[in-house]
């Protein structure tokens, strides 16, 4: 998910001249997922107090995943921008429960370590995201900087079942309806303007 921020951008000129759009109707493929991940995050652990870490984090890399399928076999523009918005909301809990998750299965003494290799992932994702997607794009095409999302995906779907605890009972807490839309007007809002 880390690379996944950065990794089409470097794509958008080969995907802007397939689907014949403009630099300002292409650049919704990033912007889409940007606002769909930043309105997704903050559901992630509401979510996973309602139905459990396992099936929430599984359900993201399974959702995420497949949305990476669509927006590969994209033909137009808008499709690829809706299926680039589902894959933002669907990846959007992998971080934090990820997180939460790798500290569920690491013995406290551990920890330290293991959320210092976590965070250098999370850190070299997003750097080596445009190298990825350039080479991607020029050695096949550029859909396959979501085809690559397709094997990980699986294998990290897979790992995820086999090795994640069963959730115990789980209790429902409320959801602040109004907070998270006053927080997701706020974030589209700004995403929108620095775009």
């Amino acid at each position: 998910y880390a690379y996944d921020t950065t990794i089409a951008n470097v794509a958008l000129p080969a995907m802007q001249a397939s689907m014949s759009a403009s630099q300002e109707q292409v650049i919704w493929v990033i912007t889409s997922y940007m606002i769909a991940g930043a309105i997704g995050t903050p559901l992630a652990g509401w979510l996973a107090n309602r139905f459990g870490r396992r099936i929430v984090l599984t359900g993201s890399v399974g959702g995420f995943t497949l949305a990476s399928m669509l927006c590969g076999m994209a033909s137009d523009l808008p499709t690829a921008v809706a299926a680039r918005a589902i894959q933002g909301v669907a990846g959007s809990a992998m971080m934090p429960l990820g997180q939460a998750a790798v500290l569920d299965v690491t013995p406290p003494s551990e920890q330290g370590r293991t959320m210092s290799v976590l965070g250098l992932g999370m850190m070299f994702g997003p750097l080596i995201g445009p190298t990825l997607g350039g080479w991607l794009t020029e050695s096949m095409n550029w859909r396959w900087v979501y085809f690559i999302n397709l094997p990980l995906g699986a294998v990290s779907f897979l790992g995820l079942v086999a090795s994640l605890p069963r959730d115990e009972q789980k209790h429902s807490l409320r959801f602040d309806m109004f907070g998270f839309l006053a927080l997701s007007i706020f974030l589209a809002s700004f995403q929108l303007i620095l775009d």
